[in-house]
């Protein structure tokens, strides 16, 4: 399905005077258009922000007229296709900036010829053309954007060309061309070929290959990595097979009787399935890969066939493919830590192929994994396409078409692992493709896309009958002749059209999104992820090296998360839930949100739909720094109260309903049904509840509803009640502190609970006791030591014994030596140990009698040197049961 909306992405439009009729025309690199006609190229240097954007930089004569021309940014060179007395020639222009009149000076030689004698110093200052003979004629070319290698496509067969630097002399080199490796394709004409990164698309009429040219690991030298099929390991992959046979065989035999048409059906292959695709491919190296490395292979990972309509009245030029192109998404940083510009790396993220045919064009992602993201259906036949990352740009005979694209969806799941959490979100490549404008234009015959702009040829003359009318008529009756009308000089044009800027198109979006707002609300939040898409992909341009423009763009980002969180909060549907990645990418507070939300009106009595109770929820489970007002807070508690009264014990106790108003929360606790909740969460928040108030008297008559176990369970359901996070440290809660005061026991318990069900890691609960306690790093406080010794006898897992034991006994003798009191009285004395705990042994009477000497200060000192006993006289006793005397004589210590 396609979504039709009259947007605006196309600007003002300027001509581009040539002085001869274009026939071809390509673009690139920073300021780079080439428009060829009959034996000539004519150089523009297209500024975006010049008064006249195409300004004529240099013209050079060809050898013959320009079927193909092709441009790469790496090594800056023009490679051509040329045709002369029916013979083509394979030509690279290099140094073309240097041309300053037609009539310089221009240097020709042949590739890979030995330069050291044949070039001087002025060489470097004038243009250069390099012959590259081929066996057979080149019917298409492609340059790589990534590396500037060059591929050619000839008959069953692509021709790659490395591209390298040539040192003249010292400070003098010279760009040149360094064939590396054939790869033979049976049963295949190339029409058009694109190569990018390693990876190669070959289209013919009706089928696509994409292949995957890698270099294997050295050690891998003797496996055969080049058959795809089983007959292909009858063939001989050597410099013979350059000599082969020009001939051409057709995947489907075609039958030259006009009583029967045979196809083959159509087909889609993807991954290593491609192999059975029927072609066979191999590999003829030229023995010029790295020596640390071992000989090329080659995967295929897509394989479609297409088969010709041949319904009534269809003809082959209705069906056949055309405009395969390989598009990049890089991986950059454009802009530092520090607001400044960095050198751009570019790192291949992704990679999108896509080809058409008239009526429908297909995008296929290539890269780690290969799927077909967007199909798009045109309202009339095509004639060509160009896909950037933000649109598809189709021409008609008479319209320049604008559709959006899903590259920028599909490449953010590749670069961020997070994506389509609770914490990031991006809009799927599977939405329904969406049509901003259709734009008229008389006698469209190419198009190419550059930066921000796009150049299109027009010829519009006297027009000739069509060819398929021709051939109807020329069926129903052979002997109608037809005529035609007398020849005239069609009226051609080569506009530049300069498209809108991100930032303009995506203001016309959200405005335009408005109008669905409360109507159709699957309209707005489709035109808000278009929105968000465009800005996404603008943001991955390598391109982008401009603080100030960055910064807008990321503006524009958060501001569309935020149009989207606000769609999705009030959407009830199963994708609600993508309300909380949105708000937290739009780097709005829950203030915000909640300010923003209009969907909860003063009282709380309209019903808040799915996706704000998710965001409202998992923002009041999650650690924030942030408080809520007292109005925003009670509203809060209103909405879960009557949404989800489970919940409101929980987010009573979240860090952002700090500022609520206590009487409104026990009032609101006390209208909940217990029937479905556990009664002793409820019970221990409006303790809390009450000592917030002050009222001592609710506290003590709650707190007595519940045994302390079940006070204990209490607190393990919801640890906040204890203890809250902020910014990385461990606070406790004023019922802690009233606990700690009254209640030590149940404090500790409670803690010790949350450690064995891990809610708290032992780090945690030793620094919680030392903040409640008032005690820096150094000291250990009483309180503490009762939970070390709670551990204990709650039976810790044997690899946490020993360091606890070491933490006791280091306690115990260093309070004896240093003869200090513990700060408070102990909760557990030796025979609350003993008799509670397997880890402690029965203190024998000799042992008793000595620590009850007069010469003990008091009776903490006793318990300590008792403590500090139980652990050796377990050992005792059981090295007495084994009879090993001499480990009995070391273990035993001597009271001091």
């Amino acid at each position: 399905m396609v979504r039709l909306y009259n947007l605006h992405p196309f600007g003002s439009q300027q001509v581009v005077r040539c002085q001869q009729e274009p026939e071809r025309v390509c673009c690139g690199g920073q300021d780079a258009l080439f428009v060829a006609a009959g034996c000539k190229v004519e150089a523009f240097s297209v500024e975006a922000r010049a008064p006249e954007p195409a300004r004529p930089r240099c013209c050079f004569s060809t050898l013959g007229q320009v079927l193909h021309l092709s441009y790469s940014e790496p090594g800056d060179y023009l490679v051509t296709i040329e045709e002369k007395n029916k013979a083509t020639f394979l030509r690279a222009y290099v140094n073309w900036r240097k041309r300053t009149t037609e009539n310089s000076r221009v240097c020709i030689r042949m590739v890979g010829h030995r330069l050291e004698g044949c070039f001087r110093e002025a060489s470097k200052d004038q243009m250069s053309i390099i012959e590259i003979p081929l066996s057979e004629p080149p019917l298409c070319i492609s340059c790589c954007p990534v590396t500037g290698d060059l591929l050619v496509g000839c008959i069953n067969k692509l021709v790659l060309f490395s591209l390298k630097w040539q040192v003249v002399n010292e400070g003098f080199s010279i760009l040149d061309f360094e064939r590396a490796l054939v790869i033979h394709i049976d049963s295949i004409l190339p029409i058009e070929i694109s190569f990018c990164a390693g990876y190669i698309a070959v289209m013919t009429d009706l089928e696509v290959l994409i292949l995957h040219l890698e270099t294997a690991p050295k050690d891998e030298t003797n496996v055969d990595h080049s058959p795809l099929t089983k007959d292909t390991r009858t063939r001989q992959a050597t410099a013979e097979a350059g000599k082969k046979s020009d001939a051409y065989t057709l995947s489907a035999p075609q039958l030259e009787s006009e009583d029967f048409v045979l196809c083959q059906k159509p087909t889609e292959l993807l991954g290593e399935v491609s192999r059975q695709s029927g072609l066979s491919v191999t590999l003829e190296s030229m023995g010029l890969h790295d020596d640390r490395a071992g000989p090329p292979r080659v995967h295929p990972i897509l394989y479609r066939r297409f088969t010709p309509d041949v319904s009534s009245y269809v003809f082959p030029d209705d069906t056949k493919l055309h405009s395969l192109q390989l598009l990049p998404i890089y991986q950059t940083d454009a802009v530092t830590a520090d607001g400044k510009s960095s050198p751009q790396e570019k790192e291949l993220l992704s990679l999108f192929c896509f080809f058409s045919l008239p009526h429908i064009g297909y995008l296929y992602m290539a890269v780690k994994s290969v799927q077909l993201v967007s199909v798009y259906q045109y309202p009339e036949k095509s004639h060509q396409a160009v896909l950037t990352p933000q649109f598809l740009h189709v021409i008609t005979s008479n319209n320049l078409q604008c559709f959006t694209v899903r590259c920028s969806a599909a490449a953010a799941r590749d670069a961020d692992p997070y994506m389509d959490t609770t914490l990031k979100a991006c809009p799927p490549f599977s939405l329904d493709i969406c049509a901003l404008r259709m734009q008229l234009f008389i006698g469209l015959k190419a198009i190419c896309h550059f930066k921000n702009h796009i150049i299109l040829l027009t010829k519009a003359g006297t027009e000739d009958i069509p060819e398929r009318k021709k051939s109807l008529l020329s069926r129903k009756d052979g002997s109608v002749k037809l005529k035609t009308p007398s020849a005239m000089e069609a009226g051609w044009n080569l506009y530049i059209v300069n498209t809108t800027s991100t930032m303009q198109l995506y203001k016309e979006m959200v405005d335009y999104s408005k109008t669905y707002r409360n109507v159709r609300t699957q309209s707005c939040i489709h035109l808000l992820s278009e929105a968000h898409l465009l800005v996404r992909a603008a943001l991955m341009d390598p391109s982008l090296t401009e603080p100030g423009e960055k910064e807008e763009l990321l503006e524009a980002f958060r501001e569309s998360c935020g149009h989207l969180g606000d769609c999705y909060s009030r959407l009830d549907t199963q994708y609600s839930h993508l309300a909380l990645p949105y708000y937290k990418m739009s780097g709005l507070s829950m203030t915000d949100v909640l300010t923003r939300i209009d969907s909860v009106v003063e009282d709380g009595s309209q019903k808040p739909e799915r996706g704000l109770l998710f965001y409202i929820n998992h923002s009041l489970y999650e650690n924030v720094d942030e408080e809520l007002s007292e109005v925003l807070a009670a509203k809060v508690s209103q909405i879960i109260s009557a949404t989800e009264p489970k919940q409101l014990p929980h987010a009573l106790c979240s860090p952002c309903m700090k500022n609520i108003d206590p009487l409104i929360a026990m009032n609101t606790l006390k209208k909940l049904n217990t029937s479905g909740l556990s009664s002793v969460l409820v019970t221990l928040t409006k303790a809390a509840m009450a000592l917030k108030m002050g009222d001592l008297n609710t506290y003590k008559n709650e707190m007595k509803c519940h045994t302390e176990m079940e006070l204990v369970c209490g607190f393990i359901l919801e640890p906040r009640l204890l203890i809250l996070q902020k910014k990385g440290q461990v606070i406790p809660t004023e019922f802690a502190a009233h606990l700690k005061e009254t209640q030590p026991g149940l404090l500790v318990a409670a803690i010790s609970g949350l450690q064995k069900n891990s809610k708290m890691e032992t780090e945690e609960a030793d620094t919680f006791f030392k903040v409640i306690c008032g005690k820096n790093e150094d000291i250990i406080p009483q309180l503490l030591v009762d939970f070390w010794e709670a551990q204990l006898v709650a039976s810790v897992p044997e690899i946490e014994l020993q360091e606890l034991f070491f933490k006791l006994l280091s306690q115990y003798i260093w309070r004896l030596s240093q003869r200090q009191s513990p700060d408070t009285k102990p909760l557990r004395n030796p025979e609350d140990l003993i008799n509670s705990c397997s880890h402690y042994g029965l203190i024998y009477p000799w042992v008793t009698f000595l620590t009850s000497s007069d010469s003990l200060p008091n009776q903490n000192y006793a318990e300590d040197l008792s403590k500090l006993q139980l652990p050796f006289c377990l050992s005792w006793n059981h090295c007495q049961r084994t009879q090993v005397l001499d480990s009995a004589s070391t273990s035993s210590v001597s009271p001091a």
